[in-house]
């Protein structure tokens, strides 16, 4: 069991800088040389990918995948030539449910879980003594060292990992139901037309 000084003594920033180095080395070993790879240089360009790195979390990331899916996949399936027209009419209109479930439950359940996270893991300085569940703050607040942007990086994080956990539950309970209620509705919908 760690030591109480060698958890103070954790450092986020330590940790993720060699959790990144050992993935960008598997990553060259698996492209191979790292002088094929396009460097980015422009100043704008960089500040873009740091901002997104730093500012979208998990949940908005899950918004955009369900958006470009919502953009892409219905005219795959629509182009699709080796099935009759009622079974590609089906298969768009199932695809639109699951994307439309998949990404309001996937990003409802990622922002909550954030959320909560966010509510118990403050800095020591951030804990005020009319808050609620004040003791349990306590001690939950990290007592290593740790910046404000760090802190949020690892609630983020927290959150996202949560969110994972509850997911599997949710996928069976919400998103297959609200995919089939949308599929019928939609598939209801197109027939008429």
């Amino acid at each position: 069991m760690a030591s109480i000084s060698s958890i103070r003594n954790f450092s986020f920033s330590r940790a993720y800088d060699k959790f990144s180095r050992k993935v960008s080395r598997i990553a060259l070993d698996a492209v191979g040389s790292s002088e094929n790879l396009p460097t980015i240089s422009n100043p704008k360009k960089l500040n873009a990918i740091d901002w997104i790195g730093k500012n979208l979390s998990s949940a908005e990331n899950r918004l955009i995948l369900g958006a470009s899916a919502l953009l892409s996949q219905p005219f795959i399936d629509a182009s699709n030539k080796e099935v009759d027209a009622e079974t590609r009419r089906y298969s768009i209109c199932r695809t639109i449910a699951k994307i439309i479930a998949g990404t309001a439950t996937g990003y409802t359940i990622r922002k909550l879980c954030i959320k909560s996270i966010d509510a118990f893991a403050k800095l020591p300085s951030e804990i005020k003594p009319d808050m609620k569940f004040k003791n349990l703050r306590q001690v939950l607040a990290p007592t290593l060292k740790c910046t404000a942007e760090e802190l949020a990086q690892y609630k983020n994080t927290l959150g996202t990992i949560l969110a994972l956990g509850v997911m599997v539950f949710t996928n069976f309970l919400i998103d297959a139901p609200l995919t089939k209620a949308l599929t019928n509705l939609f598939a209801g919908r197109s027939e008429n037309k």
